[in-house]
């Protein structure tokens, strides 16, 4: 019997899992892919909004403004990367600036500090590649840019060490009430718990309407992204977005932690919970849009592009928490931009929640600190002696593209909920991520005959992401 059981481990499911940690606390977290990670949580703008376009008083507003300042926190504790670049709105009317000044006031309602409208030539002193057609912009200096790999992995990674246990590969397919909380039946078997979260992304809704008579309706929504070459990496310093719309809050451009260039996403309501497809009538629409903000934006440095779902539930925020009719079952449902953003806050607020109904008590050898790989692109010399000198395979680079050497690569294996497949290594390491022009065509052998070795596996047997994914075949 678990206290808790969390379904989904993606980056809010494992903000709660690394939450409850701190707590005295039998807790599970089951995800139906091979790791952490893979669902919205992999695919998404990796931005880490101020909030000030959730409306006042709402779920999102709340989360967003909290779980901003906790990232800030986060990054140093959990070491992953995150930087605080700023965000601006972009207006190309003069009649749009009056949604600016409307945008700063429900900003500064929901707490965001720093907010300014600029005009003029200021506007491209701050961003000098912009369209001259911007007339004002909004600018918000506690918005920040993070890695959602990383941050997702070093909670779900925290979360472990701190005694939660995780089972991956494992489909949930029907949940009902018990005398003593829930009975979770999967594919492999059954588990019962007192508490329930519900973080399944797009699927949410399917889980809350087993349980309880208020209903959830998810719609899929799909965005699809350019990732552009690091020598476009600098085209602008800041995150920029336009004014949004009701379907979002449109194409961005935007910097990445790790000095790519990102545009995207674009928003399409979709029938399909797997639909990650990015069929090239796509990219011309997203293009349209982003050199609105700035025509010279370099999409001829595309090197790739993906799509992510968000799960857009039709209440329009997030819906958080019990249910009338389901007490223990605890969702955190809907959770679309800004839900990278929230997570933190999220886990923060159900976890208190979890833990009052549970009556169940801090812990006092809680591990609340986490050291990430070494990354040898990233380290000084006299790191990189250091790194070489305790282990040599830190000098034997794997992805040129990246700089990511064997011992970076072993490190990602044998660490806590460590690398499974070709996917789970990129993920934590950056070997083959796609940020690069080879787009893993050297190195994905070389980190296969890895990943070989460590698992002590048969090439034949590796996937890239787990399931049927399988790498090679037999002729």
């Amino acid at each position: 019997m678990y206290d808790v059981v969390v379904i989904g481990a993606g980056v809010t499911g494992s903000a709660v899992a690394r939450e409850l940690s701190a707590y005295q606390l039998k807790t599970l977290v089951l995800e139906r892919e091979e790791d952490v990670c893979c669902g919205t949580s992999k695919a998404n703008s990796a931005i880490v909004h101020a909030g000030f376009d959730a409306e006042p008083g709402s779920w999102k507003a709340r989360m967003n403004v909290e779980g901003n300042l906790r990232i800030r926190q986060l990054s140093e504790k959990l070491d992953f990367p995150y930087k605080q670049n700023g965000s601006l709105v972009l207006c190309f009317e003069e009649e749009g600036i009056g949604k600016l000044e409307e945008l700063k006031e429900r900003g500064e309602k929901n707490g965001v500090e720093g907010l300014e409208i600029i005009t003029g030539e200021r506007i491209w002193e701050m961003e000098p590649n912009l369209s001259r057609q911007v007339k004002a912009m909004l600018y918000a200096p506690t918005g920040g840019i993070v890695c959602p790999f990383k941050m997702t992995i070093a909670l779900a990674e925290n979360a472990n060490v701190n005694g939660v246990e995780f089972v991956f590969d494992t489909c949930v397919e029907n949940i009902e009430k018990t005398a003593e909380g829930y009975r979770i039946e999967t594919e492999k078997g059954s588990y019962e718990t007192h508490c329930v979260v519900n973080a399944a992304g797009v699927y949410a809704d399917v889980f809350n309407n087993m349980v309880s008579k208020r209903k959830l309706s998810i719609t899929p929504r799909k965005g699809e992204y350019c990732l552009m070459d690091k020598k476009a990496g600098t085209f602008v310093s800041h995150t920029v977005f336009q004014l949004p719309t009701a379907m979002g809050k449109g194409v961005l451009i935007t910097p990445t932690v790790h000095g790519n260039l990102l545009a995207g996403p674009t928003a399409e309501d979709i029938e399909d919970r797997e639909g990650v497809q990015t069929p090239a009538s796509g990219i011309p629409n997203l293009s349209q849009q982003a050199k609105k903000s700035a025509e010279n934006v370099p999409l001829s440095m595309v090197i790739t592009s993906f799509a992510g779902l968000r799960a857009t539930e039709k209440g329009g925020d997030f819906v958080l928490g019990e249910p009338e009719d389901a007490k223990g079952f605890y969702n955190a449902a809907g959770i679309e931009s800004p839900g990278l953003s929230s997570a933190p806050a999220i886990g923060v607020y159900l976890a208190k929640q979890i833990s009052e109904q549970l009556g169940a008590e801090k812990k006092t050898d809680f591990v609340s600190t986490r050291k990430d790989i070494p990354c040898v692109s990233e380290a000084s010399p006299e790191e990189i002696r250091r790194l070489i000198e305790e282990d040599p395979a830190y000098g034997n680079v794997i992805c040129r593209c990246e700089t990511v050497t064997e011992g970076e690569i072993v490190n990602a294996i044998r660490r806590p909920l460590g690398a499974r497949s070709l996917d789970g290594v990129k993920r934590r390491t950056r070997a083959g991520m796609g940020m690069g022009r080879c787009q893993a065509g050297f190195c994905a052998p070389r980190t296969m005959e890895i990943l070989a070795r460590e698992l002590k596996k048969s090439p034949l047997e590796l996937t890239k992401t787990g399931g049927k994914s399988r790498l090679l075949t037999e002729v």
